[in-house]
């Protein structure tokens, strides 16, 4: 995997999203390694990481990034993921409770669904999907793109139960006009025993970007002070 890490300190872990790499983190690398050492990673088949040609998996990913803190000989890590990114870092907390001390989850979903999303926009793939299923990808990029694509239009499926696992706290986060629905955050929030909740105003799917400063500051502070459940 490729990988860059910046600042000192406690270390924390960010995973971007779906088709995406580091520079998903470019507004907010700078001020979280002022007080953290941010190990940043392009996931597998995308960025800058290796594309073995196989099929991929949510599970796959959460697995490499366990990989890589043990690599790094880090036991365990401050964890923000995004989107896709979101996922992973749910999944590890499931499969590697051990190496994630407060995970910070903001545009997950649970399942590749209507109820996931927000309204019309399951439908809306769905149609662009049935258009373009026949359509084989001849280069490179483009049957990693179609890899990429399917990774989204046939998982997760990441069961309550499952989410019961986590026991580290948690953050669940979303825009309030997020392709991710509000319903199906505060679900996600509502079957993890520590978490709060989160729905950042006048946000989209880009929580992390399009409110920077905020979303840096929140994130400074879950990781720094006491864990206070508002459940």
């Amino acid at each position: 995997m490729y990988t860059e890490v910046y600042g000192s300190g406690a270390p924390v872990l960010m995973i971007h999203g779906n088709n995406g790499s580091i520079s998903a983190f470019s507004n907010n690398i700078p001020e979280l390694a002022k007080h953290f050492r941010v190990i940043v990673a392009d996931s597998r088949s995308q960025g800058k990481s290796l594309d073995p040609d196989h099929p991929l998996t949510f599970e796959m990913m959460a697995d490499d990034f366990s990989d890589l803190l043990d690599a790094m000989h880090v036991d365990s890590a401050y964890v923000v993921g995004w989107s896709d990114g979101g996922i992973n870092a749910l999944l590890l907390a499931i499969r590697h409770p051990e190496k994630v001390k407060k995970l910070v989850s903001t545009g997950a979903n649970l399942r590749p669904d209507a109820d996931a999303f927000r309204a019309g926009l399951w439908d809306q793939w769905n149609a662009d999907f049935k258009a373009n299923v026949n359509k084989e990808p001849t280069t490179e990029k483009e049957k990693n793109d179609r890899k990429l694509f399917l990774l989204d239009w046939q998982q997760p499926h990441i069961s309550l139960a499952a989410l019961h696992k986590i026991q580290c706290p948690s953050l669940i986060v979303c825009g309030d006009h997020d392709l991710i629905s509000i319903s199906h955050t505060v679900l996600i929030y509502q079957n993890i025993t520590h978490a709060n909740l989160w729905v950042v105003p006048n946000s989209g799917h880009a929580t992390l970007i399009e409110h920077a400063d905020e979303f840096n500051s929140k994130c400074e502070e879950f990781f720094s002070s006491a864990f206070v459940d508002h459940q």
